[in-house]
């Protein structure tokens, strides 16, 4: 038979000291769990507030690359790509369902490497993958005014020109553009166009003095003004972007910049370009670009938390948003101007000469002498256009 041992029971003493520990780790986890939940619920409410915000006011993104992801990757094949789930990018119908997004504006958006070469024909080709990503899906719908976003029931679509180099200094072009639903439009990208100064020199483009904003680059941001289509000032210089506050009748938009304040990259708006820009009204959208919101390849939301916060500081809530109200409202620019007529103002071409821009002239008639192999002497109109082109190549 095996032996019980017996321990000797605790005293009085022993015991009270066990319950008051016993109490005490009791007490702890009562407080650790009470805490916990508070937290979660602090959390869970939150979310809970920020959805329900986004379903009554649905999120209008004002820049998002996509168009051009799906040239690099897929060379705009859309036959092979399912829009609701794509590889190798940030958006797809999806993402953009769960985000909440309401509006997304799509840029057209050509290198600059196409600057005098075939940029409108790229531009073209770009705003018609974004068209047929917004009329080909059934979840997105292309709109072109306010009125059309309001009404709508689906992700809307709008298309921006990303880059002044697209029009190759052309307002016909310009306005052909918007004729297919387009609606705004940068003036520069990361290089200079012949009427217009970029933020970046990364590119040797139309390197001169008073390059902020021409008088060519004027009549583009009047026919922009009367066309109703936003002028927008990210990558532009800050000359630039001073020049334009200054001419434009009509607000103008910062698409994806951020504060300098914070982030100090010429990408980005200084303070005094934001009071301006409230004074004008209009818009700065923040960038979450990690280059131009912390100035470094690592940053975090509360770092993007603080230029919302030194913008709402400076200029108000008003002014800080990533989407506009494009032409609904009344007594706008556009409506005040719809008896101007389109601009036919054209640049000299001295500011805009290349190997890819000629002067329109009557073709010379090849007389029989010259079939024969006798060349008549040249004509003297056909030398005098010779000379003068010989002198602005000079």
């Amino acid at each position: 038979m095996s032996s019980l041992h017996l321990s000797k029971p605790p005293d009085s003493h022993h015991r009270m000291l066990l319950y008051k520990e016993a109490g005490i780790r009791g007490a702890w986890k009562q407080w650790f769990i009470c805490s916990l939940l508070s937290l979660l619920h602090g959390v869970i409410s939150e979310t809970t507030r920020a959805l329900d915000i986004m379903a009554k006011y649905p999120l209008i993104d004002g820049h998002n690359d996509l168009a051009l992801r799906l040239r690099i990757i897929y060379n705009n094949k859309l036959s092979r790509i399912n829009m609701h789930n794509i590889p190798h990018v940030a958006t797809d119908i999806n993402r953009l369902t769960a985000g909440h997004v309401g509006g997304q504006v799509f840029a057209a958006y050509v290198l600059c490497t196409a600057q005098d070469k075939d940029a409108v024909r790229l531009t073209l080709e770009q705003i018609d993958v974004i068209r047929r990503v917004c009329t080909e899906n059934p979840e997105l719908e292309l709109v072109t005014t306010a009125e059309g976003m309001r009404k709508s029931t689906k992700i809307t679509c709008l298309i921006g020109v990303e880059g002044g180099h697209s029009i190759d200094s052309s307002l016909p072009a310009l306005r052909m553009f918007y004729q297919l639903g387009v609606r705004s439009m940068a003036l520069t990208h990361t290089c200079n166009t012949p009427w217009a100064e970029s933020s970046s020199s990364f590119y040797s483009f139309y390197q001169r003095k008073s390059n902020s904003l021409t008088e060519f680059g004027k009549a583009v941001v009047n026919e922009m003004n009367r066309l109703g289509m936003l002028v927008d000032l990210s990558h532009s210089s800050w000359e630039t972007a001073r020049a334009v506050l200054n001419h434009s009748t009509a607000p103008v938009i910062f698409s994806h910049s951020s504060a300098y304040a914070i982030c100090n990259n010429t990408r980005n708006v200084p303070d005094d370009l934001l009071l301006r820009l409230k004074e004008n009204g209009g818009l700065i959208m923040v960038n979450f670009y990690r280059s131009f919101v912390a100035c470094s390849n690592t940053t975090n939301v509360s770092v993007v938390a603080d230029h919302f916060d030194h913008i709402k500081h400076v200029i108000g809530t008003e002014s800080i948003g990533i989407g506009a109200d494009f032409d609904g409202a009344q007594g706008q620019v556009r409506d005040d101007m719809q008896y101007t007529l389109p601009s036919e103002v054209e640049i000299p071409f001295l500011e805009a000469n290349n190997s890819c821009r000629v002067i329109l002239t009557n073709p010379v008639r090849v007389d029989s002498s010259y079939r024969n192999g006798k060349a008549s002497l040249m004509p003297a109109r056909a030398i005098a256009w010779f000379i003068i082109l010989l002198v602005q190549l000079l």
